[in-house]
């Protein structure tokens, strides 16, 4: 499955207006079997800014493409020097209260898996373990010439020693753990290659134009016809590659419930859209069906 590099989209039709009423929240976990499928704006209430929301990083930033960062060494040179300074803030980005929720749910029953569109990790911080991530994870590293896989703790203290006076400013980090700077920012900076066989290294993390791994694909389409509903939290679905699974769940009749701000693209696939903040919105849920949600760690 390829994720195509749309970074908008304008409904082109009227769609229902969202609700504050949490009670389809409510009913659907009170019944149990629910997936979860999450996206960026899940993450925005640990420090981590979303796409497309209000003040969303597209506004400012286009992010690479697997074919930029394949074609030429001064794209890769970009992108490593701004996910090297993001890493550090990013690094440091703790599970919020919609984490959490959602971690509480699965540990009483109610949620029976997790995908996640993000490459932040919160979900598992939080406790939910078995999270499928859709687009892999910044935390750890692939070399494209001999498959190896590394921590990414490990790149980043040998980009340390490389560039050891690097510290520009940055005018703001990304969902993708990306950080907005200036070409001039990044001339200097000292890209490494794979310690095995030289070759390229690239974040595990499925980029802009890139194919999603089939069996990652195949096990979140089973999961969705294991389940007996789904609940989508904080994604605009502009990606097809997780609207595809709200119109798998759909049209084999299972209800779909949307939690995001703002309207999506699988809206009228939904039983309803919520339209709050999913932190407070999921507690809430949580203290009417006598769930405990723990505070931060």
């Amino acid at each position: 499955m390829r994720m195509r590099p749309t970074l908008s989209w304008t409904p082109d039709e009227d769609l229902p207006p969202g609700t504050t009423d949490l009670e389809p929240v409510v009913e659907m976990l009170g019944g149990g079997g629910v997936l979860v499928l999450s996206g960026a704006g899940i993450s925005t209430e640990s420090g981590i800014p979303d796409y497309r929301g209000e003040g969303g990083s597209l506004s400012r930033h286009t992010p690479m493409t697997y074919q930029e960062f394949l074609a030429a060494p001064e794209a890769r040179r970009r992108y490593w020097a701004r996910s090297h300074l993001g890493w550090r803030t990013f690094g440091r980005a703790r599970p919020n209260a919609g984490h959490r929720a959602v971690a509480a749910f699965a540990r009483h029953g109610l949620v029976g898996g997790v995908i996640t569109q993000n490459v932040d990790g919160l979900h598992q911080a939080a406790g939910s373990g078995e999270a499928v991530e859709l687009h892999g994870s910044l935390d750890r590293v692939v070399c494209l010439s001999c498959g190896a896989f590394s921590p990414r703790r490990e790149l980043a203290r040998r980009l340390e020693e490389a560039n050891p006076d690097y510290a520009p400013v940055a005018a703001g980090i990304n969902p993708d753990g990306d950080a907005d700077l200036t070409d001039e920012q990044v001339e200097d900076f000292r890209v490494l290659p794979c310690t095995i066989c030289g070759g390229i290294l690239k974040p595990d993390v499925v980029f802009f134009g890139e194919t999603v791994p089939p069996a990652r694909v195949e096990r979140c389409r089973e999961a969705v016809r294991e389940a007996a509903s789904l609940l989508v939290l904080g994604s605009s679905l502009t990606v097809m590659s997780g609207l595809r699974f709200v119109r798998q769940a759909a049209e084999s009749g299972k209800p779909v419930v949307i939690v995001n701000r703002d309207a999506t693209r699988g809206d009228r696939y939904a039983v309803t859209r919520v339209a709050l903040p999913l932190g407070p919105a999921l507690t809430s849920v949580a203290d009417r069906l006598g769930v405990s949600v723990p505070g931060p760690a």
